[in-house]
């Protein structure tokens, strides 16, 4: 039996061709086309994405290096102060010894120790008297600028009839529970207690 008995037309051959043709286009574009945008477009979507990423890298790093710088110049003028670790209430009171070991006399005296999720706050009274004005305002400065982080506030000052002058202020030493021991002494965390 033969499928093709006859010769075909030039109009048969002709139309043959042209869907084979076709059939061609139609192959190359589902196969080969089709796959190529696909990878192209995933490669310009990827591009950007990793853009994206290097931008936010460069303004990390810009951050970063602002960052750095304010602490070089806050380090060069002898500001730079940092958290100790709870508990660092005996450098604290060593600190304020050295401090005050040029005063005429002085008191410290400590409040409750407070905590607020990582951050623990050392609150204290200081009274202190010293033989005149600069002097007094010195130990501010130190502590202020001392390597413990103390913020000292409410500062009142009374010159005496003799040179001496005395200073009452309120300050409050900061500590981190990172890289702490919790002892006997650590309180609640008011965070966690208000949550």
């Amino acid at each position: 039996m033969k499928v093709f008995s006859r010769d075909f037309t030039r109009t048969e051959k002709i139309l043959i061709a042209v869907l084979a043709l076709i059939l061609l286009a139609l192959t190359y574009y589902q196969f080969v086309d089709k796959n190529v945008r696909t990878t192209v477009e995933n490669a310009h979507a990827e591009a950007a994405s990793l853009q994206t990423q290097i931008d936010v890298a460069q303004a990390q790093a810009m951050k970063l290096t602002t960052l750095q710088r304010t602490l070089d110049e806050m380090s060069a003028k002898g500001t730079l102060s940092w958290m100790s670790s709870y508990n660092g209430s005996k450098a604290e009171v060593a600190f304020l010894n050295d401090v005050l070991k040029d005063t005429l006399t002085y008191s410290i005296t400590f409040a409750n120790v407070t905590r607020n999720g990582n951050q623990i706050r050392r609150s204290f009274q200081l009274n202190y008297t010293t033989g005149g004005f600069r002097p007094a305002r010195e130990i501010i400065e130190r502590l202020r600028s001392g390597e413990n982080r103390c913020l000292v506030g409410d500062v009142q000052c009374v010159i005496g009839l003799v040179g001496t002058t005395t200073v009452t202020a309120q300050a409050t030493f900061y500590e981190t529970m990172v890289e702490g021991t919790p002892d006997a002494g650590l309180p609640v965390d008011a965070a966690a207690a208000n949550s």
